[in-house]
Formats: C-alpha cells, structure tokens, sequence
C-alpha cells in the first residue's frame, strides 16, 4: 500500500510540474484558472501533516487549508472553521461539481470534513491520517462519510 502511495504521489507530482498550456494528466485537458490556481496550492501543501487547528505547513486541518486556498490563491475570505464553511455559498448537487466548490463529509458523530473539489471525483484536502492529500469521492471511505457539496459563487467572478 505504501508502494501504491508513493507511486500515485510520484505520478500527481509529475502531472502538477507540466509547463505552460499542456494538459495536466488525470486531469481534463482544458484547465481553467480556479484548477491551476488549486494545482498550484496543492504542489506547495501537499504532504503537510495534519493538525488540529493547524494554520501552517507544519500542521494544519481542513477548514485551514480550504480557507487558506481560498485566500491565497483567489483573495476570497471564507469562514475558518468547517462548520462555518458549511454555511458559506449554496448547496449543490454532485453531479454539478466544478474545481473549487467544497465538498463535505460527516465522517463520525459531530465531526465534519471539507475538501476543494479539483476535478473527475478529485478533491484535495487535509486528512487526519495522510496529511495534505488528493483523494477520490469514490474511494469506499469518502463515498460512506459523504454528505453535501457547496458552490462558492464568488469564483465565478474570476
């Protein structure tokens, strides 16, 4: 499994170190702003430790690295916390997902996970076991804990 790890690691870094206008692979071919703007984010997070709490590379949480994203990347303020975030933009239905809208999970008894939606069931995050990371809504865990999708209408702006 960790072999698999590495290997998925090696092929997403690969695929995010392309230059210029060429098509990120695993990725669709037309790449607009908002997934480069994530991709980006994504190649100087990835592999952060998860930290509750956590607002920095050395360690931090969901909520922190979506509300960082936002903000470094697209200069949108978001709400800090999960909860909060939760309540941020308008619900839609997953069929509808786009790079940048939010996706939630109930993933135990009052405890909720967000990630930023990327691409193709793709969505980057701060897990608590594997740190900044891409996962797939697919994946048997994520498909189990999924609860709702939010769209940040303030992206269609950029």
């Amino acid at each position: 499994m960790k072999i698999f790890v590495l290997l998925l690691s090696l092929f997403i870094l690969t695929a995010c170190s392309t230059k210029g206008n060429k098509s990120l692979v695993g990725f669709d071919k037309t790449q607009s702003a908002i997934m480069k703007n994530l991709l980006a984010h994504y190649q100087q997070w990835r592999g952060a430790r998860y930290s509750l709490g956590g607002m920095s590379k050395s360690g931090v949480d969901c909520s922190g690295f979506v509300y960082i994203a936002y903000l470094k990347r697209f200069n949108l303020e978001l709400p800090r916390t999960t909860i909060n975030q939760i309540r941020a933009g308008y619900t839609i239905d997953k069929s509808e997902l786009k790079a940048g809208d939010l996706v939630f999970f109930k993933t135990g008894v009052g405890v909720r996970h967000v990630g930023i939606y990327l691409d193709k069931g793709k969505f980057m995050h701060a897990s608590s076991s594997k740190g900044v990371t891409i996962s797939h809504l697919n994946n048997t865990y994520w498909k189990k804990h999924y609860w709702m999708c939010k769209h940040i209408p303030e992206l269609d702006q950029l």
